[in-house]
């Protein structure tokens, strides 16, 4: 139920105090104010203004508004008060069954693979495995542990099963007025925007507008857009304001200002304690084995240490994500994701609630493919708690709805209808050509979008296209881009014959050039 928008104001507000309330900023904030009331300038009878003035002058003021811009980013906006709290997760009663029974799934897979490997799920290293580890923990990847037992939980064509099969129980036998003309592997009725809403949502990447990637632009000698974005950009970090620094990016960072700029955004400031919240995720690693860390050893194995791009970050891939498979402040997110962690019992105290634990700790099983999520951060971050806050966020908001069911915007069901979508509307004879010869475009590029293209694409365009998704606050950009790379390879695809044929002709991304494509998809198609 919508809210009438003072009611959701005043949600919203309460939410935000709420949440700050218990953070380090909250104590923060009191300690300065503690020590203002011995300056000179703060006088008794002006005493709540003068603090005002003094947390403006100082700084404060800021850290607090970009600490409310943060939340009002991350958390869906208010539910009617009486919601029960699984709609703020997924308010489509069919997805949440869906999003539960995918989850079964993937936790029978873990279970079965202890079973037949007999490995429990968790145990103590012994102390001379942790001593080892803890010497050998920043060249972790010269280690060669055989591990051609284990096997990915799941890969992403296994999802794209489960979402093929989603289907809403209301309409029964596809008789969805609006919807029976949809010829995609997708077959559930969510609203998606068309490129006129596209064209409004993403403004900034106009034809006529400075762009960063845009090496030939009409309008602006591009050294000329540069050296002036450079110097705005600075300002903006001088600034810091993470709404400014928002609507910056949305034409694209400047390398030597990405780094700053995105932790800006993400209001991650890598105070001393988080960086030994850090240092106690990295001791929980050293004295704990889990089986999860045998996926991540191995997914890094199958996908980084193979890439010309990521392999020499192989250590740093370790680190975080060992770390953040202990990280139980992950867990907050599920308050707003369709997701619910999978629970494990206590030897012999199966099914028992108080004898549950999480599995893994953060509530996330890794899949096939989940480390190219860090990999290309390493480009930006060299150090390792720095790093790993800004995945952790990166992953809060924005990459977990890559993997999970659910009807949100930027979910990955909603991004695959909206692909689907492009396709047929505005290149119906390719659509309906690759669909004759069982060649289905989703079929192709359902790991682009599941991975947000990192590994697909050549860093410095996959970055570019980063920035756009967190100048935007969205991953419809991913959805967009995907119609995008098949509306250029055209012509090839139009004389394929076979799945076989098509995926070679797009089995090759790297020369592909991010903002051109995305521009003429957005801005020089005849809608």
């Amino acid at each position: 139920a919508m809210l009438d928008p003072d009611r959701g104001l005043s949600l919203t507000i309460a939410r935000v105090v709420q949440r700050l309330q218990g953070s380090s900023l909250h104590s923060q904030l009191e300690r300065q104010a503690r020590v203002s009331l011995h300056k000179p300038e703060i006088k008794l009878e002006s005493l709540k203004e003068d603090i005002k003035d003094f947390l403006k002058t100082s700084g404060w003021e800021k850290k607090l508004q970009n600490a409310v811009y943060s939340e009002l980013n991350v958390f869906p906006s208010p539910c009617h008060p009486a919601a029960p709290p699984e709609h703020i997760k997924e308010p489509l009663a069919y997805m949440r069954k869906a999003q539960g029974s995918w989850e079964k799934r993937i936790l029978k897979s873990l279970n079965s693979m202890c079973t037949e490997l007999n490995i429990p799920l968790a145990q103590k290293r012994p102390v001379n495995e942790q001593k080892e580890l803890l010497n050998k923990w920043n060249e972790m990847g010269t280690d060669e542990p055989d591990l051609s037992l284990f096997r990915p939980v799941y890969a992403p064509k296994d999802f794209l099963e489960v979402l093929m099969n989603l289907r809403n129980p209301n309409y029964e036998n596809g008789e969805q007025p609006s919807f029976r003309n949809h010829l995609g592997l997708i077959q559930v009725p969510l609203k998606v925007k068309d490129i006129p809403e596209l064209k409004e949502d993403f403004s900034e990447l106009g034809l006529n507008i400075g762009q960063l990637g845009i090496d030939d632009s009409a309008q602006v000698p591009p050294e000329f857009f540069e050296n002036e974005h450079v110097r705005v950009g600075q300002k903006v970090l001088a600034e810091q304001d993470s709404a400014a620094a928002q609507q910056y990016v949305r034409q694209g960072c400047p390398t030597a200002l990405r780094g700053d700029l995105w932790a800006l955004i993400l209001n991650i400031s890598n105070q001393p304690e988080d960086i030994l919240y850090y240092e106690q995720l990295k001791s929980n690693v050293i004295q704990h084995d889990l089986l999860v860390d045998s996926l991540i050893y191995k997914d890094v194995k199958l996908t980084a240490s193979n890439d010309d791009y990521y392999f020499v970050f192989e250590d740093y891939l370790y680190q975080v994500l060992l770390c953040f498979s202990r990280d139980t402040s992950v867990l907050e997110h599920f308050a707003y994701s369709s997701a619910t962690p999978p629970k494990s019992y206590i030897q012999g105290k199966l099914g028992m609630e108080e004898y549950a634990v999480f599995y893994p700790p953060n509530g996330v099983i890794p899949f096939h493919g989940f480390s190219m999520y860090v990999a290309p951060l390493c480009f930006l971050y060299h150090e390792p708690s720095k790093l790993y806050q800004i995945f952790r966020e990166m992953y809060v908001r924005f990459f977990f709805r890559l993997h999970s069911i659910s009807s949100h915007p930027s979910g990955i069901v909603s991004l695959c209808l909206l692909f689907e979508t492009l396709l047929q509307t505005h290149l119906p004879q390719l659509f309906y050509h690759l669909r004759e010869i069982g060649a289905q475009p989703l079929r192709i590029s359902f790991k682009w979008m599941v991975r947000a293209f990192s590994g697909y694409l050549a860093t410095d365009q996959l970055l570019l296209l980063w920035d756009r998704i967190l100048g935007y606050n969205s991953l419809e950009i991913l959805a967009v881009l995907a119609a995008a790379v098949f509306a250029f390879r055209a012509v090839n695809l139009m004389e394929v014959t076979s799945l076989a044929a098509a995926e070679a002709v797009l089995a090759d991304l790297s020369t592909l050039k991010v903002m051109p494509l995305l521009q003429i998809f957005l801005f020089a198609t005849v809608t």
